[in-house]
């Protein structure tokens, strides 16, 4: 009995160990870490902003706008937002309407107060710098998980600690980009730094954030940060004021009509 008992326990310990324990592939890791980023923001309902934005050329020559900006949470879809822009006066009363879609295209319109028109931004041009800036209209839509796959490629210390490296692949055939490379920390799930790379898969510019601010005790907000194009040799600031959570902002408030009464 006991030589049998042993031989059992012998052919059980052995099955345990034999079976396969599989880890996480890096694009299964590289997809866990980005729905955390996304879980990590929600629930704050809607916000207003007030931001500084300065143009700077190849050769150092700086331009600042002023531009005030709402965002409404959406349950089951991306972000809607809004900007007005208020300075300087070639520019005032220019509007930006931007609706988020985990999966589709984004709508997206501007609203150009000296032709007193609407303006649809079509898919294929989502590429387009936004306002002179060296951002393009697909870097304004609300971070969405589905838009990309993922892959975690390393670690590395950045200005938040230790950083996650994860490479991002847009889904979207219309996207500039052939890739993003985004070092997000490991304490609190905040990029730092994003390489975009464009369609030739070459170094097109680089999003860097220097400082982030923590509202309602859960969410981080970027408070200043610079997008470089390494092939123009551009930048452009975006320094942001206090944000202003739980204003009542509703549907009504994002609409193509609240384009043209933008004040």
């Amino acid at each position: 009995m006991q030589l049998r008992k042993l031989l059992t326990t012998v052919a059980l310990s052995s099955a345990i160990f034999a079976t396969p324990v599989f880890a996480q592939t890096p694009e299964e890791k590289g997809l866990e870490i980005a729905k955390k980023v996304k879980q990590s923001n929600i629930g704050w309902g809607d916000s207003v902003v007030s931001l500084k934005i300065v143009l700077r050329n190849a050769a150092g020559q700086e331009s600042t706008r002023e531009v005030r900006t709402k965002n409404l949470e959406v349950e089951n879809d991306g972000d809607k937002g809004l900007s007005i822009f208020d300075h300087p006066r070639d520019v005032k009363g220019t509007a930006f309407l931007s609706f988020s879609h985990p999966v589709g295209a984004d709508d997206q319109w501007l609203y150009l107060p000296a032709l007193k028109r609407v303006k649809r931004i079509a898919s294929r041009n989502k590429s387009g710098p936004y306002m002179g800036s060296e951002f393009a209209y697909e870097d304004l839509a609300s971070f969405e998980v589905e838009k990309y796959t993922y892959k975690l490629i390393g670690e590395e210390a950045c200005e938040g600690g230790t950083c996650y490296v994860l490479e991002q692949y847009p889904v979207d055939k219309y996207s500039g980009y052939t890739r993003l490379v985004n070092w997000i920390d490991k304490d609190e799930f905040r990029s730092w730094k994003t390489d975009f790379y464009d369609r030739k898969n070459s170094l097109l510019k680089t999003l860097t954030v220097k400082t982030y601010k923590q509202y309602l005790d859960k969410y981080w907000r970027i408070m200043d940060m610079t997008m470089v194009n390494h092939q123009s040799k551009k930048s452009t600031d975006v320094i942001f004021g206090d944000y202003q959570f739980g204003q009542g902002l509703t549907d009504a408030d994002f609409n193509q009509n609240s384009l043209k009464r933008a004040k």
